[in-house]
């Protein structure tokens, strides 16, 4: 089974670089799994920025859906973002919130039984504001559940606040 560090945070908190210094301190040759979907070009810059912020010592893996359909045994994995993978799976399912948690939370039962050392990117989306319309506050819900299901299997909980990690796990 995959030992887990779950990482979550607000939008540039420094999750992200959070979890690639523990990657690359634990390997010389980690993989980035990528959920992205592109949807527009600025989302295209942020994910070439994410990109150069990476050395090549870095191998990345992309998968929108199925990230356990990879096998990552023995690897040390940085999955980058798990709001990303759930947009994509939401999306998929015609915005069904209960259907999409049950998808999501078999992958994630599936992809974490691999060996593996894996850092989880994640956003905490229900500490802003409160989302205008029903499709954003279902998916924050989603968001919310998936969260509380992944830092219970985390073997570490990291909240990133202002850049600095505070260990909640």
């Amino acid at each position: 089974m995959a030992h887990i560090t779950f990482i979550t945070g607000g939008q540039r908190s420094g999750k992200s670089r959070f979890a690639q210094k523990r990657a690359e301190e634990n390997s010389d040759a980690p993989v980035y799994l990528a959920t992205a979907h592109i949807w527009d070009e600025d989302f295209h810059n942020r994910v070439k920025r994410h990109q150069s912020d990476r050395g090549e010592q870095w191998t990345t893996v992309e998968e929108e859906i199925q990230i356990s359909r990879h096998d990552l045994s023995g690897k040390t994995v940085m999955l980058d973002c798990i709001t990303l993978w759930l947009t994509n799976i939401f999306y998929q399912n015609n915005n069904d919130v209960d259907g999409s948690l049950e998808i999501a939370k078999q992958e994630w039962e599936k992809f974490i039984d691999q060996e593996m050392e894996l850092f989880v990117v994640s956003n905490e989306l229900g500490m802003g504001v409160h989302p205008e319309n029903e499709i954003a506050r279902k998916f924050a819900d989603l968001q919310g559940w998936m969260n509380q299901y992944i830092a219970a299997t985390a073997n570490e909980v990291f909240l990133m606040i202002s850049g600095i990690p505070v260990k909640i796990k």
